[in-house]
Parts: structure tokens; C-alpha cells; sequence
């Protein structure tokens, strides 16, 4: 795809990017997609997925317990459980604010570990990493914000989400379908968004503006950026899926950026995604 060559002229170090269509074919790469980067918070999907295994496996439901007072392993994957972003203290009662939150995936994933007895890190390793040949991939601290992988690797967990092999299609839906919806609250780097809707570890974009994605994107379409300058988006409507690997932490050149590279993807797609 000549769209991924855009990539080029961002201003970063190091930058690799593919796309992947819904039934696995990868259409085009760019860059050194085998580099392994820092994911910062697109480690989320990563970790939300092996909740999800975690709850098919039955050793957790999503409406139980977990996190702070009337909170749930669901508040804590769509960031309603009240708990501040990086600290973990109580800032609003569960399910009343959409409050971004790096310590509820830790809470989450302490949670995890205590029912599987098996370490969060290792959990994501076993359930998501190894079943889907992620072998460049691993979570080396927070569930937040500490996992590091390849363009290659989340071209696999892409594929695997549109087209779910390791957990019930039912389940992946839910994941990408708004929790609470109607919740206002800030989406890092973009300001205040009414609504800033969530889904269980995935972002949703519907109406949002400014967004890091394209003014062509679907409103169906669900993701995650990463405070490293890194992305993944998943855009049903298109049938595809695009990874965004840099290595220069997020800021305005990628506010400037993301956008027209997305929209150039779509239109390459051959759909406006709407």
C-alpha cells in the first residue's frame, strides 16, 4: 500500500506500519516491522484480551468484584471504576465518569493474577501472546503501559481480533460495544469528549472530535494510541485493521500526522469508511 510510505515523512526516529484486512490477508507493510517498540497504553488491548480469555475460561466474570467500591472487572476494562489515572485512589463513584485510568488495568490485572495464580504478565504471555505466535511480544511491568512488541506481532493480534479464533465472536463484540454509554470524560491528548465512549479495553471512537484517527474513520471504529507515538485501529466498516509503531513519544507532531495518514489508508482501502 502506497499510503504506508507517509510514514517517511513523519518526524520520528524510527517508525514501521502495516495493515491487515478482516480476513487476515496483510495488505501492504512499511518500515522495519520486525523493531521491537514500547507500547505504552496499546498495551491496554493486549491486557483487556487476556481478561477476556480469563472470563472465558471461567476464572473471572465481568460483573464481579474488583477495584474500588461498587466497581467490577467490567468498570475497570471500560475505565468507570472511579479511580484516578495514575494514582490508585477513588475520584468519582463506579460508573459515573469516564475516567482514563492506568491504575484500574493494574488493579485489573492484580485481580487476574490472584484468581489464575499465575502473574498477570505471564497470564497475557500464555493466553494471547503464545496462542497467536507473538514471540517478539511481552509485558514487562504494568498492564497499563509496559508492553513492548513488534508491527509483525500486533499484525497477528489484529487479525485476531476481527476475526476471532481464541474467544467467542460473542465476547469480541461486547469488547468493541460502548460500556455506560453517554459518559463524558477526557480522552488523553484530545481533550474533553461528550461522549467519550469505551468499550472493555478498547477505545470507540463514534463521534469524537479532535480524534487520532481520520476524519474518514467510521464511527465503529475501535483502537488504541500509546503515549510512544504508536496505534492500533480496527475499522469494521472498512474490514481492516492498521498498525502504527514509532519510537518518539506522543505529542503535536502526531496530532498532525495520524489523521491524513488514516484518511490516506481508507481511501486506498476504497471506502471513506462511512
Amino acid at each position: 500500500m502506497q499510503s504506508l510510505a507517509m510514514i517517511e515523512n513523519w518526524p520520528v526516529p524510527t517508525a514501521a506500519a502495516a495493515v491487515v484486512t478482516s480476513d487476515g490477508t496483510l495488505l501492504g507493510t512499511h518500515g522495519p516491522t520486525a523493531h521491537r517498540f514500547p507500547l505504552a497504553s496499546v498495551t491496554k488491548p493486549l491486557a483487556a484480551y487476556a481478561a477476556l480469555v480469563a472470563y472465558e475460561e471461567g476464572a473471572v466474570e465481568l460483573d464481579e468484584p474488583a477495584g474500588p467500591e461498587g466497581s467490577t472487572v467490567r468498570h475497570l476494562l471500560a475505565h468507570t471504576s472511579g479511580l484516578a489515572f495514575d494514582e490508585h485512589r477513588v475520584t468519582a463513584p463506579a460508573g459515573t465518569r469516564r475516567l482514563y485510568s492506568n491504575a484500574g488495568f493494574e488493579v485489573l490485572g492484580d485481580h487476574i493474577a490472584k484468581a489464575t495464580e499465575i502473574p498477570f504478565p505471564e497470564y497475557v504471555r500464555q493466553a494471547v501472546l503464545e496462542p497467536l505466535g507473538m514471540t517478539s511480544t511481552a509485558l514487562e511491568g504494568s498492564p497499563a503501559k509496559d508492553g513492548v512488541s513488534t508491527v509483525d506481532d500486533l499484525v497477528r493480534f489484529a487479525a485476531e481480533v476481527q476475526a476471532p479464533r481464541f474467544l467467542d465472536p460473542r465476547t469480541v463484540l461486547e469488547a468493541q460495544t460502548v460500556v455506560h454509554p453517554g459518559l463524558k470524560g477526557v480522552l488523553p491528548g484530545y481533550g474533553h469528549q461528550n461522549p467519550n465512549d469505551w468499550g472493555l479495553g478498547f477505545e470507540i471512537r463514534d463521534s469524537k472530535s479532535p480524534h487520532w484517527t481520520g476524519l474518514s474513520s467510521s464511527p465503529a471504529t475501535f483502537g488504541h494510541f500509546g503515549q510512544s507515538g504508536t496505534f492500533l485501529w480496527i475499522d469494521p466498516t472498512a474490514g481492516a485493521a492498521c498498525v502504527a509503531l514509532t519510537d518518539r513519544a506522543f505529542g503535536p507532531w502526531a496530532a498532525e500526522v495520524w489523521t491524513p495518514f488514516t484518511d490516506a489508508v481508507l481511501a486506498e482501502l476504497g471506502t471513506s469508511g462511512r
